[in-house]
């Protein structure tokens, strides 16, 4: 079974052009579901064979997720990824049937994605201190990724050339390696223009530069110019720009537990406050699916109804 799930995961990153991290959140879920499966059979997983991973089978290992006080997101994720698998399985022709296809998805909680007011927004934009080339980059960081709404990794993976200043667009290589362009505003851009003037600076800095910054000298690759550098003159992390902005957040506001995402959340939020279309939004962040999107009418709601017990004569009677 081992070498059906490696040849699986091959199959994942040369034939479905998935994400490395993608790749290894696979290989995760169903290391998982094999050992659990294993475990109640009794045997090893190199000799579990395809059929033992039935219906049953599936069934057993998502009440042991249950059991282990997981959630029905988790759940559901994990299952997915045991459908994918075994859909290969059985156009493999190593299966006779998909048993996937005969469980249902745990239904998953509603829950209101974090996000930040308008005030608490701006309070945030304010706060990194732009007398310093550092700051003015931090500052850039903040507001192309309000103004935008980009994921972390598709922030982090930003070239020079992905932002065309003039028309205030910026080209995004999304998730499934699809790609997307997505405007950005005027406050955007003048933070963007500011901190260029210091990147020279930053990436002459340390005559090393990163692995990235190297590849655009090789024949044949295409040129690699990390728009936003750390000090170093190398491409700024997920990890470091996810600490960025937890500190900013910690400075700027009162709030707990505000990941970078919930920029992203934040964006689409006000958008949809503000008359924005939904599918139009659904578009801007790159989703596959307007399910996605969707909840964040559950956000517009609940506000909606905070207005409405305010307000209304009799709604506190």
């Amino acid at each position: 079974m081992i070498d059906h799930l490696q040849a699986f995961l091959k199959y994942l990153a040369l034939n479905r052009n998935v994400s490395p991290h993608t790749v290894r959140a696979y290989a995760s879920d169903l290391s998982q579901f094999l050992a659990h499966v294993s475990g109640e059979r009794g045997l090893a997983t190199r000799d579990l064979a395809p059929p033992s991973l039935d219906r049953a089978a599936i069934h057993g290992f998502l009440s042991g997720i249950h059991a282990g006080g997981q959630s029905r997101a988790t759940a559901a994720r994990k299952l997915a990824a045991v459908r994918t698998f075994l859909r290969y399985l059985h156009r493999e022709e190593l299966i006779d049937s998909d048993p996937g296809a005969l469980v249902g998805t745990p239904k998953r909680e509603v829950r209101m994605p974090a996000h930040l007011s308008e005030e608490e927004m701006a309070g945030l934009l304010d706060a990194p201190d732009v007398s310093g080339p550092l700051g003015r980059r931090d500052h850039a960081v903040l507001e192309l990724f309000y103004a935008s709404g980009l994921r972390l990794s598709e922030l982090a993976g930003l070239d020079l050339d992905d932002v065309n200043m003039s028309a205030r667009m910026v080209r995004v290589l999304g998730k499934g390696g699809k790609e997307r362009l997505v405007p950005f505003n005027k406050t955007a851009a003048s933070a963007i223009r500011t901190y260029l003037k210091d990147r020279e600076q930053l990436a002459g800095q340390d005559g090393d530069r990163s692995a990235a910054s190297r590849t655009r000298h090789r024949p044949g690759t295409r040129r690699r110019d990390p728009l936003f550098v750390n000090y170093r003159g190398g491409r700024l992390t997920v990890r470091s720009i996810d600490r960025l902005v937890r500190r900013y957040v910690t400075v700027s506001s009162s709030r707990i537990g505000i990941s970078p995402h919930a920029l992203r959340h934040s964006f689409a939020t006000h958008l949809l406050q503000r008359g924005a279309d939904l599918r139009a939004i659904q578009e801007l962040l790159g989703h596959a699916r307007l399910s996605t999107t969707q909840r964040y009418t559950h956000v517009n709601a609940a506000q909606l109804l905070e207005v409405y017990r305010r307000a209304h004569p009799r709604a506190k009677s």
